[in-house]
């Protein structure tokens, strides 16, 4: 379906008032662009690493709404204009332009398929997504299929990149892994097919943890679903629970100790998990993480070791740094 977008320009002062009268115009949703910074609550709900770019100065704000393509887009600008003019009175309008411009439903959840192809960690790690029938495998390949959904790892961020290449490195025959935060499942999946006996992952999203399940399945991996984590040998499983904030979620994953556990998340994340982590780690075993910045490396290792850890092994890509530590025991 096309749709008519109309664009106020207005004040960041006039937002609501501008958003009421567009309610009271039958629009039930709207858009709002402006530069007015997040608070530091919006930000750790975002789980934003990044900081945004915003000029504080500039008091602009574009909102917008939609209408159903074939109605009179002059008279329901007019119409829209006027519904504002109301609040001239009590708040600043700013120049008030009225664009309009056309847009269409978009299947937004599998358009980003086109970007994502086959590639290659190392001489012998192949990604494909599961849809790609044309990737070229060689003798003796560890591939991974997947199909990410909408949960994250496609394997082709750096983040994930890094955590590939440790996990290539410290998997042992036999280990028993523990993936938190395992989004798309393709870490866990990897674990399992360097020879881990046992791979457990878990996720705050239930989709994810669906995900994840599916691409085990389409990996050929054996995947129990069980009320709450066991360690089966030859298996992978997938729960959905926080064990940050969830004590009886992450005393269930205990289960003894795990020889390598991974956590591809965010640095904000990862510092809240390294006290719980050291109930799952095992002595002489490693907790690898990534998702950090290389401008917060001296913060993280700093605090790796005012939680009892010794960082071990740093990778860089790009951006990006993965650190790998071992808990002082």
């Amino acid at each position: 379906m096309k749709w008519t977008v109309f664009t106020v320009t207005t004040t960041v002062e006039a937002e609501d008032y501008v958003c009421a009268a567009l309610a009271e115009l039958g629009y039930e949703s709207v858009e709002i662009i402006d530069n007015v910074p997040l608070t530091k609550e919006e930000e750790a709900a975002q789980f934003i690493d990044i900081p945004l770019a915003t000029d504080e100065s500039d008091r602009t704000s574009r909102i917008r709404c939609y209408a159903e393509i074939g109605d009179d887009a002059d008279a329901r600008v007019r119409e829209i204009r006027e519904a504002i003019e109301v609040y001239s009175d009590f708040v600043p309008l700013g120049e008030l332009k009225i664009e309009t411009s056309e847009t269409e439903d978009l299947d937004w959840i599998n358009n980003w398929k086109q970007y994502f192809h086959s590639f290659r960690i190392g001489d012998d790690i192949l990604i494909k997504p599961t849809w790609e029938s044309d990737a070229e495998e060689k003798e003796g390949d560890l591939v991974i299929e997947i199909d990410p959904g909408t949960a994250f790892g496609t394997g082709s961020h750096e983040t994930t990149w890094l955590c590939i290449e440790s996990l290539r490195e410290h998997v042992k025959e036999n280990d028993v892994v523990l993936d938190i935060g395992c989004g798309s499942g393709i870490l866990a999946i990897l674990a399992k097919k360097l020879g881990a006996r046992c791979c457990i992952g878990v996720d705050i999203d239930p989709i994810a943890v669906d995900v994840a399940k599916d691409n085990a399945i389409q990996n050929k991996l054996t995947v129990v679903g069980l009320p709450k984590p066991e360690i089966i040998n030859g298996t992978v499983s997938f729960y959905a629970g926080d064990v940050i904030t969830d004590k009886a979620f992450a005393d269930s994953c205990v289960l003894g100790r795990y020889p390598v556990v991974v956590a591809n998340i965010l640095a904000d994340v990862i510092k809240p998990l390294m006290p719980v982590v050291k109930n799952f780690v095992a002595s002489g075993g490693c907790f690898i993480t990534s998702g950090i910045l290389k401008e917060r490396e001296a913060e993280m290792v700093a605090e790796f070791e005012r939680n009892g850890y010794t960082v071990t092994e740093r990778r860089y890509k790009n951006d990006w740094v993965s650190l790998t530590a071992q808990l002082n025991r």
